[in-house]
């Protein structure tokens, strides 16, 4: 494709780039960026990778994330390399707001910008882009795009465990967004000599003791069933927030408990973080969750995965999420 010769002659002499990623990073965005940053170094430029927020502590054991700027921290810092950077890459992000204030120093650079993504209506910001909606995942696409470089020989160890991090905690443990290239791709990173189990248990099974009280808290006490809708709901308030002192990426996975109910075909955690609610939402088999998400919560994702936020109150956020899931007249059988 010609997108993929435009970013090989941009690779041709080593140059300064910065690899960003969305806020509240997942281990989409982080396993993409340093991903794909590994793989910039491998062929000799130098690299900074950027957030806007910090990044949850399950993932401190992926390769150079030491090295990793956020904006929130280290705010000179990253303008200075961005402003500097002569190739910029925007990974797991389409809108610019997904980078918050570092929106403008990226529009005010004229370095070339690649977008690698897999969400749906891109913005057109940037100079290349590899827009697929129907990969499983961004770090599937970078896999796909050092491929069509023709680096595959450059995929290295590292390189496969941040790629495999990628895909596996944005399928859910490959329980959505799968396809029969995806298989291929984790057979031939397998045949390669990835560890897979190792990453499953570094990811799944390193919490501290306070998750386990959380999510006890959150089954117990906050989660709601409406079996003649097929929902289910778990939510938390700012007192919780204090009282488990909730850091990023202590929620993660919640919801898949909602999921494992039979007579829940939609789940939702609804979060009243300090400043702004946020929601997770979830689905079974051709129910599509993502049109909900878009259209009433300024987010977006999968049809079975997908996310968004309210600037109301908790309560009025669960009431209008109830409301838009009565209008979207969804068909559930049992």
């Amino acid at each position: 494709m010609d997108q993929i010769h435009e970013l090989k002659a941009l690779l041709l002499s080593p140059k300064s780039c910065v690899v960003l990623s969305h806020r509240n990073p997942d281990g989409d965005a982080l396993g993409s960026s340093l991903a794909l940053s590994l793989f910039l170094q491998s062929i000799n430029h130098n690299v900074r990778v950027i957030y806007p927020s910090e990044y949850p502590v399950n993932f401190e054991w992926m390769p150079q994330t030491e090295e990793i700027l956020i904006y929130d921290i280290n705010q000179k810092d990253c303008e200075l390399a961005i402003k500097n950077a002569e190739l910029i890459f925007c990974l797991d992000f389409n809108s610019l707001e997904r980078i918050d204030r570092m929106a403008a120093f990226v529009t005010e650079s004229n370095a070339p910008k690649i977008m690698m993504d897999h969400h749906i209506d891109p913005e057109p910001f940037a100079d290349l882009m590899f827009s697929i909606e129907t990969a499983s995942s961004t770090s599937e696409i970078v896999y796909d795009v050092i491929a069509e470089l023709g680096y595959k020989s450059k995929i290295s160890p590292l390189i496969m465990d941040c790629i495999y991090t990628g895909i596996m905690t944005d399928t859910g443990s490959f329980h959505h967004a799968t396809s029969p290239k995806l298989f291929k791709i984790l057979s031939e990173l397998k045949m390669e000599g990835l560890n897979d189990t190792r990453i499953q248990e570094l990811v799944n099974n390193s919490q501290p003791e306070k998750y386990l009280r959380l999510l006890g808290h959150c089954l117990h006490n906050r989660m709601e069933l409406y079996p003649e809708h097929h929902f289910g709901l778990i939510y938390l308030t700012k007192e919780d927030y204090r009282n488990f002192d909730i850091r990023r990426g202590d929620t993660e996975g919640i919801i898949n408990y909602l999921m494992m109910l039979k007579s829940v075909k939609i789940g939702a955690l609804v979060m009243n973080q300090p400043s702004i609610v946020k929601l997770s939402l979830r689905s079974k088999g051709n129910i599509s969750v993502q049109q909900i998400c878009r259209q009433h919560f300024n987010g977006g994702g999968h049809k079975n995965a997908s996310g968004g936020s309210s600037k109301l109150s908790l309560e009025e956020t669960i009431n209008k999420l109830k409301d838009a899931l009565t209008q979207a007249e969804l068909k559930l059988t049992h």
